[in-house]
C-alpha cells in the first residue's frame, strides 16, 4: 500500500537521516514509487543528491585524516574514528575495469582499502608493512563499493587494521593490514606478539 505524499516525505527523511548513503534507486524500491518520484521529494524536502551527500560527509572526515594528504585517499572517507574504525565509498566506473569484461581492476579494490588502513591511523606516519589480501568477488562497472576499516591490534610501531569491502550486503574483499607507525607513548617494545 503507497503511502501518501506527506507521509511519504516524512519517512524518506528519516530514512536518508538514518543511511545517508541510500541511492534514489534503492529509494525508489523502498517506497515502491518512481525514481523520478524520490528526486522531486528529495528537491522539495531540500536534501541534496546522494554525490552532494557523501561529499560534504568525505569533507569533514578528511580533514581529521593524519597520515596522508586527502588527494592520495582512493575513494571518499566518510566516517572516521581516529584508531579505531573507518568507512570509504568507491563508485567503479569505466576507468576502473577491463574494458573487455567491465570487471574492476584488483588494485582499485586493494588501494581504496590499503588506503583507508592508513587514514584510520592516528599517527603522521603510517606505512604498510604487510598484507594478507583476499578477493571474494569480481566487482563491475557501476557496482559501488563500501569499505569498512576496524583497527584490532595496536603495538609501539604496528597497527593491525581489517578492512571488509562490501558491494550490498556482499562482502567482495577482505584484507589484514600491518601497517608500520611512529612509536606510541608508553609502548612496550619487548612485546613480541604475532602480528
Amino acid at each position: 500500500m503507497r503511502k501518501n505524499k506527506r507521509d511519504r516525505q516524512k519517512q524518506l527523511e528519516e530514512t536518508i537521516k538514518d543511511s545517508p548513503f541510500v541511492t534514489d534507486e534503492e529509494l525508489a524500491e523502498i517506497f515502491q514509487v518512481s525514481i523520478q518520484t524520490i528526486r522531486l521529494d528529495r528537491l522539495e524536502l531540500s536534501i541534496p543528491e546522494l554525490r552532494e551527500r557523501i561529499k560534504y560527509v568525505a569533507q569533514k572526515q578528511l580533514d581529521e585524516v593524519k597520515a596522508l594528504p586527502m588527494d592520495e585517499v582512493i575513494g571518499e572517507i566518510v566516517d572516521l574514528q581516529l584508531d579505531d574504525s573507518a568507512i570509504s565509498i568507491l563508485d567503479i566506473q569505466e576507468e576502473h575495469v577491463f574494458s573487455r569484461t567491465g570487471i574492476a581492476r584488483g588494485h582499485h579494490l586493494f588501494a581504496q582499502a590499503n588506503s583507508l588502513a592508513v587514514a584510520v591511523i592516528d599517527d603522521e606516519l603510517a606505512l604498510t608493512a604487510r598484507s594478507q589480501l583476499n578477493f571474494t568477488r569480481q566487482v563491475r562497472v557501476g557496482e559501488r563499493v563500501i569499505a569498512k576499516a576496524k583497527v584490532i591490534l595496536v603495538k609501539s610501531d604496528r597497527t593491525v587494521v581489517e578492512v571488509n569491502s562490501f558491494v550490498g550486503q556482499e562482502r567482495v574483499f577482505r584484507g589484514r593490514f600491518t601497517m608500520y607507525r611512529s612509536h606510541l607513548e608508553g609502548g612496550n617494545e619487548s612485546d613480541e606478539t604475532s602480528y
